[in-house]
């Protein structure tokens, strides 16, 4: 269980301590609200306090971060094996199989997903914190938090300097030119909950992108999201022509050639939210990807 502490700076003198837990300290609304009703969750000086103490340059400053109270989530959790490439006390970075769905279906919910795997492996009552999801086709890296303050200081860190992601991606046909930035607005597929497409009236994306290699009529690429819509690389990659090889949605499925859209999420660099340490992960092409290109 993380424990932050801050020493009142001579800026927050005489304030009340919620300003300085949401301004200095960074907790949200939400958060602050739960803790604020929870026995020794905030001190003042040793002392359990209410948010609305006033505070004095010197005093010392300590929250017990911790989710509700334990409880049954909705996400049951499911015996899969993780592959975990870092932990600490607040977050994992987990690799992803292709084919693992993020959460449970509506429809059923003891289907494998990867959050009732985390909260196996976390313990009953915890709940599954992603920074960023994956289709479930995507296989690759992502961040899981173990606190919702965790978490919130990453999603705000996404498609910064301070949290960076790199995909690779097959395509079909030879793009050009080698390299690039694609920008085009995304919005839903008229008719379809599922589909997107570009369009003027869609939301800002952009997604930078670099040749590697040719593989006859394949090329490997480098992808970075600037931006987070859904299925965003897809829809841009299709948009110039060049739709992920395997991509059943933005181009044409061939199951004997890869049996789902050919991306993986395969770096990460990011700086950790409490400790300032600089992190970067890799995680190699997987099979079904690698194959294609020998």
């Amino acid at each position: 269980m993380r424990v932050l502490h801050c020493t009142v700076p001579a800026a927050y003198d005489g304030w009340p301590l919620k300003h300085l837990l949401r301004g200095e300290l960074g907790i949200s609304s939400t958060l602050l609200k739960t803790l604020k009703w929870r026995a020794g969750a905030i001190t003042l000086n040793g002392e359990s306090v209410r948010v609305n103490a006033l505070v004095r340059t010197g005093d010392e400053v300590c929250v017990t971060l911790s989710e509700r109270a334990p409880r049954e989530t909705d996400v049951a959790p499911l015996d899969l094996p993780l592959d975990i490439v870092y932990e600490d006390e607040d977050l994992l970075v987990l690799n992803k199989r292709a084919g693992l769905a993020m959460h449970p279906m509506s429809t059923d919910l003891a289907a494998p997903n990867l959050a009732g795997a985390l909260v196996a492996y976390l313990g009953a009552g915890t709940v599954p914190h992603f920074v960023s999801r994956l289709d479930k086709c995507t296989s690759g890296l992502l961040i899981a938090a173990k606190s919702g303050y965790v978490h919130e200081l990453l999603r705000r860190a996404l498609h910064s300097e301070a949290l960076r992601r790199e995909y690779r991606a097959l395509a079909v046909g030879h793009v050009m030119p080698p390299r690039g930035v694609i920008d085009a607005p995304i919005a839903r597929a008229e008719g379809s909950l599922v589909k997107r497409c570009v369009s003027p009236d869609g939301l800002p994306s952009r997604t930078e992108y670099e040749v590697l290699s040719y593989h006859g009529g394949l090329t490997l690429l480098r992808l970075a999201p600037l931006t987070g819509r859904t299925h965003q690389l897809r829809v841009h990659m299709a948009s110039l022509g060049c739709p992920l090889a395997g991509d059943w949605l933005y181009g044409t499925e061939d199951k004997a050639l890869i049996a789902r859209p050919a991306l993986h999420s395969y770096a990460l660099w990011f700086t950790h939210p409490l400790t300032g340490e600089a992190l970067h992960f890799t995680a190699p092409l997987p099979e079904d990807m690698e194959r294609l290109i020998k």
